[in-house]
């Protein structure tokens, strides 16, 4: 991987790119679609997450942009991008058309792979809302070349029958006060064959904006990749 290195905070702006120091962030197009992507490359990194955000939202969805931050602090590397075109998103029933969007992750995942920056990386999924089944989906049809999923309010539970499929060690978080939303994580808990865990935060919501809660999603999220991903030498 190439590692770009700057002494400033921000160190300029050229070409859709933007170096930090130690963090490279490009602005992609990810094919067939050319979908519009933000890639955090951190140097150094031997992990890169890719988010599947939930209906409604898109690559500028400020909570996965907080994650991908935090976790681009802890060296890394991410890529968020829209699932959908323009044209598609004014057609509700496709930002609920998890296998559409499990397709459009497993497009970027193959993109990544044949990507100069990116080839050499371990791949996470981090799912959010209807996001989390989709990137489950994907993980199904991806096997070993997913090495962990983050569900962060997830409804993994519309990941159906691809739930028994997932081989990568997976993770979902959610609030302690989203009530609905907990009963169906626990059940799709239960239908999960690999290494799974359900970490709840004490009287979150579904969005996670009480005071640091946010932060604990983060927390969790980064040591399950970092175990599962960075630290794993299989």
């Amino acid at each position: 991987m190439t590692s770009i290195k700057g002494h400033a905070v921000d160190a300029g702006h050229h070409a859709g790119m933007t170096v930090m120091a130690e963090l490279l962030i490009k602005e992609v197009r990810i094919p067939p679609l050319k979908l519009p992507g933000t890639l955090r490359l951190p140097a150094g990194a031997r992990v890169l997450v890719v988010f599947a955000h939930g209906s409604g939202s898109s690559r500028l969805s400020p909570r996965n942009i907080a994650v991908a931050e935090a976790l681009a602090q802890q060296g890394m590397a991410t890529l968020l991008f829209d699932l959908l075109t323009p044209e598609e998103e004014s057609d509700r029933a496709n930002v609920f058309d998890i296998a559409l969007l499990a397709k459009r992750v497993v497009d970027a995942v193959r993109w990544l792979e044949a990507n100069d920056l990116t080839r050499t990386l371990r791949f996470g999924l981090f799912g959010a809302s209807t996001g989390a089944a989709a990137a489950l989906v994907a993980a199904a049809k991806l096997g070993p070349r997913v090495k962990a999923v983050v569900s962060r309010g997830g409804r993994p539970d519309l990941a159906g029958d691809a739930l028994e499929q997932v081989m990568a060690p997976t993770l979902l978080i959610v609030g302690g006060a989203d009530d609905v939303v907990l009963v169906l994580n626990r059940r799709a808990l239960a239908r999960l064959k690999g290494e799974k865990a359900l970490e709840i935060v004490p009287g979150a919501t579904h969005l996670f904006p009480e005071k640091g809660a946010l932060e604990a999603v983060i927390g969790h999220a980064a040591r399950w990749f970092r175990h599962h991903v960075v630290e794993d030498k299989q």
